[in-house]
């Protein structure tokens, strides 16, 4: 094997590719999401098909153009996370195209490249990314604020290994053998399959875990633990990973059978019939009727919706173990540089269907004609790329002998294992006990995806407009940030566990719904979600207790959808339906001279109106056209409510100090 800081450059290549990545089509996506439109913007993704200029070369570029491009890669990456939505969509896109040009170029030169060595750096990259990320509170910590001082650390880091050997590790050229371009083809689609999977979920666990509602902690340990053993293993009995092709098509076979399931038993598979709402999220729905919901009763339901995530994650060290063997056979067939161009543009084809796959099975009301079929087909995305995967590796030949790890590698692995369970324990919320308060501050706040309302990626801006409010519970609305439209961000963890506050997510991820969330000081108690009917855009919503003075308040936390279809406003109030001392919180969608409005004030009361009944207040705000609103029960009382402009978010902060 390479020497360990052969091993570190392609860590931190591998980490640079999965964070470029990730800012740029986070970025692109933002422009769609202030729009709620196709973005012209979107025309950037013809940056992922720079391999195609790989076609007018007739050999690889020699060391000075690939030491150029990587300096391209690093210093895009180094500059991006400053810069506004469009700059870093613009910067984030340009480093992305180096690293498609670097890589092939890379293997193409290389043709007596460590396999290992690269294999072992791919799986270092995605640990330091999960590092980064609980270090961050689900976001990753070196793009965020002084922490993108670390982030030019890595970047100098790489350019430090680069120039200071692992450029000169290059080995002989040879000339191109007589592999068939569909062969190479092939090998690199279940390359860029295995960057996919990383890309999508395994370089933030966070992700993972939302799809299933099981705990960050638990999904972060035995990931690591999984592939720490499996590192164990190469350490000190590579002969026990030396498995038969037919062994490792099993495992891959388990593996996204694990995968899908993991997604697919976390759905709620809804019927048709307005009638049947509102439906509990806890009822999974038969597979054989969707009219039929079967209710699963605990231990049975954690089983049911959390094991196949657990056998996946144990089982997720095979991907490692196929870009091994991948790589390996690819070097091996001895391709020249205009086969891997051609490749790698038809595998950065394959990259671009699989990030439009996973944004549309969110945002399919916005996007004509092909729109509607991407809705409730989630885990038919990651089955596509397991198959590719699975295709990939019956197209392999050789064997990969399984060298012994190098001890720096395994221990260097072992750290990041360790700084990661380190950083977990020191960033979860760990709320103070709350005193019992005659009266509440409650904040109803749409933080459209923790942009701001210039679409500037904002999740510092609106945290501090929260922490001046000092509120005691918040409904946080359009806060599904964990996928990769929102760079894989866990938005209402970052603010829990900035804030110290306990919190309740939504709908499950796997739904494409809005995003929605409570977050309280005091214990969350009996949280549970219902779905409400939808035509277009699925929509939730949250119900749970807080005991606040020896009194049961329950909180309702909602977003309907577009104009605040009567039928859904209908369904939420059957949930609120002679309930005592409720709070409910939302982006309804709805104004105050709406039939829903006057439907939902003749059940609940307008905490506004209450203390400000010509609806403007002592600071001479007036929001009678406002959509985002607090109601509560008569048997509650308003003592003040204000409203804080859009800047922060393209919403208002609405609160209200309610008396219960």
């Amino acid at each position: 094997m390479k020497s360990i800081r052969t091993i570190c450059f392609y860590a931190l290549f591998f980490l640079i590719f999965f964070q470029l990545l990730a800012d740029f089509v986070g970025a692109i996506y933002a422009f769609g999401l202030l729009g709620t439109s196709i973005p012209p913007e979107l025309g950037m993704v013809a940056l992922l098909f720079s391999p195609l200029l790989l076609l007018f070369l007739r050999r690889a570029p020699a060391r000075r153009g690939l030491t150029f491009l990587l300096l391209v890669v690093l210093l895009t990456r180094g500059l991006e996370p400053a810069l506004a939505t469009r700059g870093r969509m613009m910067l984030a896109g340009v480093g992305v195209a180096g690293w498609l040009l670097f890589f092939p170029a890379l293997l193409q030169r290389r043709l007596k490249a460590d396999v290992a060595a690269i294999t072992t750096g791919l799986l270092l990259g995605v640990m330091t990314s999960i590092l980064l990320r609980t270090a961050g509170s689900g976001v990753d910590i070196s793009a965020m604020g002084w922490g993108q001082a670390l982030g030019w650390g890595l970047v100098a880091l790489a350019g430090g290994l680069w120039w200071g050997g692992a450029a000169s590790e290059e080995a002989v050229h040879s000339p191109a053998g007589r592999a068939s371009f569909g062969r190479v083809l092939l090998l690199t689609l279940g390359l860029m399959a295995v960057f996919v999977l990383n890309y999508y979920a395994f370089t933030a666990p966070a992700v993972m875990a939302r799809w299933t509602g099981v705990s960050y902690a638990l999904a972060l340990v035995v990931l690591l633990g999984a592939w720490m053993g499996v590192l164990g293993l190469w350490r000190w009995r590579p002969g026990l990973l030396q498995v038969s092709k037919a062994w490792l098509l099993f495992w891959n076979g388990a593996f996204i059978l694990a995968l899908v399931s993991a997604i697919a038993n976390n759905m709620v598979w809804l019927p048709y019939n307005p009638q049947a709402y509102p439906i509990p999220a806890s009822l999974a729905a038969s597979l054989a009727c969707c009219a039929e919901q079967i209710p699963l009763s605990p231990p049975w339901d954690a089983l049911w919706c959390g094991g196949p995530l657990v056998l996946m994650l144990a089982l997720s060290p095979v991907i490692f173990l196929d870009f091994q063997r991948l790589l390996a056979d690819l070097i091996e067939s001895r391709p020249s540089i205009r086969q891997l161009g051609g490749a790698f543009s038809l595998a950065s084809l394959f990259l671009l269907l699989a990030i439009f796959a996973h944004v549309f099975t969110t945002v399919y009301d916005y996007i004509p004609v092909v729109g509607p079929f991407f809705r409730d087909v989630f885990p038919l995305v990651y089955l596509a790329v397991g198959v590719m995967l699975f295709l990939a590796m019956i197209a392999t030949r050789r064997r990969e002998r399984m060298a012994a790890l190098g001890q720096r590698a395994f221990w260097g692995a072992a750290a990041l294992a360790i700084l990661s369970l380190i950083s977990l324990l020191l960033v979860t919320a760990r709320p103070a006990p709350a005193a019992p308060k005659e009266a509440v501050t409650i904040l109803t706040y749409n933080i459209q995806q923790g942009y701001s309302a210039d679409g500037r990626k904002n999740y510092d801006g609106q945290l501090a407009q929260i922490r001046a409010i000092t509120p005691d519970i918040i409904g946080l609305e359009e806060s599904d940030t964990a996928r990769i439209a929102n760079s894989n961000d866990d938005v209402v963890r970052y603010f829990a566990d900035h804030l110290g506050m306990y919190s309740a997510y939504g709908p499950k991820t796997v739904m494409g719904t809005f995003g929605i969330a409570l977050l309280s000081r005091y214990p969350i108690q009996h949280a549970e979600t219902f779905y409400l009917f939808s035509e277009g855009e699925q929509v939730a919503a949250i119900r749970a207790e807080v005991v606040i003075g020896g009194k049961i308040i329950t909180i309702f936390v909602t977003h309907l959808g577009n104009g605040g279809p009567i039928i859904q406003q209908q369904e939420f109030l059957t949930l609120v339906d002679h309930t005592p001392r409720v709070i409910a919180l939302a982006d309804f969608n709805f104004r105050p001279d709406s039939d829903q409005y006057q439907l939902t004030t003749s059940v609940l009361q307008d905490s506004w109106t209450q203390k400000w009944p010509d609806w403007q207040d002592d600071q001479g705000h007036k929001p009678d056209t406002k959509i985002d609103h607090i109601f509560i029960t008569p048997d509650m009382h308003t003592l003040d409510a204000r409203y804080y402009p859009p800047g922060p978010s393209d919403h208002p902060a609405v609160t209200a100090l309610v008396k219960p």
